[in-house]
């Protein structure tokens, strides 16, 4: 540990934590509105290839359309509430959507490619948000914006925790972390942080095991950092049971948007039947009319809940009816489909095409497996987990807002992407405007003399350092103490300890193989199973800084995945079927339970404190007045 250099960078105004569409796009707005501020990215990996859109992205999955008259940004608060089964931050995303178009339109002028409909010059609508580009160079192109906004890039700094004021109480200093390569601690004290993380992604045991553990759907590399280092610093977390399960191609987890959307296939069982339907009448009595009227989404486009359509897969399966095949033989008769089809995951998912490649399965001839996969928590996606944030002045509530827009509960801490929570449905585009707001309001925070005095001692800069390299220095005590292979009575390494949460979080907190089914009594054990695993990650050895990266990423796991098993147990319903399910409380109960969930890990005994929020319907329900 002695032998990693310190490097402190002082005097930061706006850190961004995190350099994926959340991050970069709070550092591209942090300069308009901060001209001579100065801003500091610091990314796990390469701002030019780092987050969720690395490997490339075939769709912009949230983009209104206002200035073509296709949406506004009304309908797609209705539209992410309906899928929620109603649990969304209504001012959070209208303000996302009133400003996502701007965001769309200034990446094409970047020189990113988005497909136009020939006839009426708007952009290739794949479905009513979703907008056909062709992505395989998106995040470079949205990474040189952020580049150049920034005074400098710490590629390759994981940050572990984020530093706080010694002179006020509640208030963020900065982070630390270290260099992923060099092994050297890194030290930012800044005025205001933006934590723009990953959510987590590996917290539930995947389908994939053994050589193909890395084949996953939502980033591998998205280890929860997101949720992790504000909980550790005491800021409010809200909704982090509401996790989210796939429906995926079968092994490769290549996506099914663009198949269902702009191929026009559908799905049937093992038996070649449609099987959907059957399975809603029941479920109806399970959740009621108003989340599952059938009849409406015919008539309005109204969706069916995803997690719905889920829940009669899952069960479609259990009954012995499996497997669920997606009809791809029918499209790829036509050429141009083809095509698209190959092309669709040869720029974003290649590991779904080198499968199909490998397996001899060619969709034009052979109906393709399609399964349903563990539970990722997120709250970029289709997901509603994240911090407690402040919504914008104009629009919220009082109980919704403190003063600045995307500010967490921890003054001068703000989130973007996958760390804001109750703003599903923003995907990459609303994840790079999130960021925007979020640094247009940190900017003001910091003109507003709120960041003044700010004090951190030697004292917490050091602990810190002792605390990043601990499993380092228990390696090197105790390495000649194995007694076989990499069992070791001193300790655990980062893979063995990422298992063991796996097999915890599957087996007590709904995973796939249990068909994503807990309750009290299980979740109850799964949060005495998370502390004895936290107390044996104290004793956690890393042999090199690779590992070490490894333990900081199981840590924040561990974090992310105890505020999920809290939250599981507070809400007492089955509110998402189809997501999870609680076997003691089945129904929808939205008299008890029409709330969102907050939480708060005190920092410094690790005790959580729960409570409801109320759960504001700010925008009008247009099917539900017309029914009326």
């Amino acid at each position: 540990m002695m032998g990693y250099k310190t490097v402190v960078e002082d005097g930061i105004d706006i850190l961004v934590c995190g350099a994926g569409l959340g991050g970069t796009g709070a550092a591209f707005e942090a300069r308009y509105w901060g001209k001579d501020k100065k801003i500091v990215i610091a990314e796990k990996a390469n701002i030019d290839r780092s987050g969720a859109v690395a490997q490339g992205l075939y769709a912009i999955n949230c983009y209104m359309g206002t200035r073509f008259g296709e949406n506004n940004p009304e309908d797609h608060v209705r539209y992410a509430r309906i899928d929620l089964m109603g649990m969304v931050r209504e001012d959070l995303l209208f303000d996302m959507a009133r400003h996502v178009d701007s965001t769309v339109h200034q990446f094409e002028e970047w020189g990113l490619p988005l497909m136009r409909n020939p006839k009426t010059g708007a952009y290739q609508r794949e479905g009513r948000w979703q907008i056909m580009i062709h992505g395989e160079s998106y995040k470079p192109i949205v990474a040189e914006a952020a580049k150049k906004s920034a005074d400098k890039v710490f590629n390759r700094v994981c940050v572990t925790h984020l530093l706080m004021d010694e002179s006020k109480e509640n208030r963020v200093a900065g982070a630390v972390g270290f260099n992923v390569r060099t092994g050297n601690y890194h030290v930012f004290k800044s005025k205001a942080v933006v934590v723009a993380a990953g959510g987590a992604s590996n917290i539930f045991k995947p389908r994939s095991v053994g050589e193909g553990a890395g084949r996953v759907w939502y980033a591998p590399w998205s280890s929860g950092s997101a949720y992790g280092l504000m909980i550790g610093a005491g800021a409010k977390m809200t909704q982090m049971e509401n996790r989210i399960v796939l429906a995926r191609f079968k092994d490769g987890y290549g996506p099914v948007g663009a198949y269902f959307l702009h191929l026009k296939t559908y799905t049937q069982n093992g038996m070649g039947e449609e099987y959907e339907s059957k399975w809603f009448p029941a479920l109806e009595k399970m959740v009621g009319k108003r989340y599952l009227d059938v009849e409406a989404s015919h008539l309005s486009h109204r969706p069916i809940p995803t997690c719905l359509r889920n829940h009669a897969f899952i069960n479609e399966v259990n009954a012995g009816r499996g497997p669920i095949h997606m009809v791809t033989m029918e499209a790829f008769q036509d050429p141009h489909l083809e095509e698209i089809g190959w092309h669709n995951f040869l720029g974003m998912t290649v590991g779904q095409a080198v499968l199909w490649a490998a397996t001899d399965v060619d969709p034009k001839y052979e109906n393709p497996e399609l399964t349903t996969s563990e539970p990722y928590v997120m709250g970029s996606h289709a997901t509603g987990c994240g911090a407690w944030c402040s919504g914008p002045e104009d629009i919220s509530p009082p109980d919704y807002f403190w003063g600045y827009n995307r500010m967490t509960t921890v003054e001068g801490l703000f989130g973007a992407g996958d760390a804001v929570g109750g703003t599903p449905h923003a995907f990459s585009s609303g994840s790079f405007t999130e960021g925007r707001l979020a640094a247009k309001a940190a900017c003001k925070y910091i003109d507003d003399g709120k960041a003044e005095g700010i004090r951190v001692s030697d004292e917490q800069i050091n602990r810190r350092k002792e605390e990043v390299y601990k499993p380092m220095e228990h390696y090197k005590i105790y390495r000649n103490e194995i007694t076989a292979g990499s069992v070791n009575p001193n300790y655990i390494n980062p893979r063995q300890g990422l298992d063991r949460l796996q097999k915890l979080m599957d087996e007590y907190c709904g995973g796939v193989t249990v068909s994503y089914m807990t309750n009290e009594k299980l979740l109850n054990i799964g949060l005495k199973k998370l502390k004895l695993l936290e107390e044996d990650l104290e004793k956690i050895a890393a042999e090199n800084v690779h590992e070490l990266l490894r333990a900081w990423e199981l840590k924040h796991r561990h974090l992310t995945s105890e505020a999920v098993m809290h939250h599981t147990l507070f809400r007492k319903e089955t509110r998402w079927p189809g997501y999870y399910y609680r076997g003691d409380a089945m129904k929808v109960d939205d008299d008890n339970w029409h709330v969102l969930t907050v939480s708060r890990r005190d920092p410094e005994t690790g005790e959580y404190t729960m409570e409801k929020a109320p759960c504001y319907h700010l925008i009008e329900d247009k099917h539900e007045a017309k029914a009326a």
